[in-house]
């Protein structure tokens, strides 16, 4: 029996792109150009390279931001990444109030 059974579709990069904008809109931000703002500000950006996805992630919103980037190989990796700025903008949030 191959081992290729077992394996996990290949990543799909447009439809990656398309669920993390889904998911970016449900909690708040806006896309602009594929840079997701909360309340103006900068705080995410998104682009397809080749096989993978470049996340871009500011360390807190600012008008002049610092960004953290990664990239994102595979559907575990894009997970990850959109819990992980599930719970930063969560946390932003709550310092708002």
């Amino acid at each position: 029996m191959s081992d290729d059974f077992f394996a996990p579709p290949p990543f799909n990069v447009q439809d990656g792109l398309i669920r993390a904008a889904r998911e970016l809109r449900a909690l708040g931000l806006v896309e602009r150009a594929g840079v997701y703002e909360r309340a103006g500000d900068p705080v995410l950006r998104l682009s397809a390279e080749g096989a993978t996805i470049k996340a871009e992630m500011v360390r807190e919103p600012m008008r002049t931001p610092q960004w953290k980037s990664r990239t994102l190989k595979n559907a575990g990796d894009l997970r990850d990444f959109l819990a992980e700025a599930s719970n930063k903008i969560k946390l932003w949030n709550d310092s708002d109030d």
